[in-house]
């Protein structure tokens, strides 16, 4: 069975700048994430690394998505993996205040500070 892979540009210098991996799995039982990246890890090394610690976890700042299901919530690396499904895997985004308490504001805006009213007053 083959799986397409799409990774997000942060990942794909890993993978020689591509950004979909076809990946071969045995059609012996339902194959799960966790043989994804087993593939993925033994052709790029690098991008295994940076998806899994040592102990072949998913790194916390890493999501793997089957469809539209995020597998932390459909059984983690033992999440199954059917035919025609598309994986796709990015790195986790975070936010806050720049730990200046400043909250950001608009796109192209600057911060506004955490005393300043927010939106409209009227």
């Amino acid at each position: 069975m083959r799986v397409r892979v799409h990774l997000s540009s942060a990942l794909r210098e890993h993978a020689g700048g591509t950004s979909i991996v076809e990946v071969e799995l045995a059609d012996a039982g339902t194959p799960t994430v966790a043989a994804v990246l087993d593939d993925l890890a033994s052709r790029f090394p690098a991008l295994g690394h940076r998806l899994r610690d040592e102990q072949r976890r998913l790194r916390p700042h890493v999501n793997v998505f089957v469809g539209d299901d995020n597998i932390r919530d459909v059984g983690g690396l033992d999440a199954p993996v059917r035919p025609g499904v598309e994986i796709s895997v990015l790195p986790a985004v975070s936010g806050g205040d720049g730990g200046d308490g400043r909250t950001p504001g608009p796109i192209g805006s600057e911060a506004v500070p955490p005393s300043a009213p927010q939106g409209d007053t009227a």
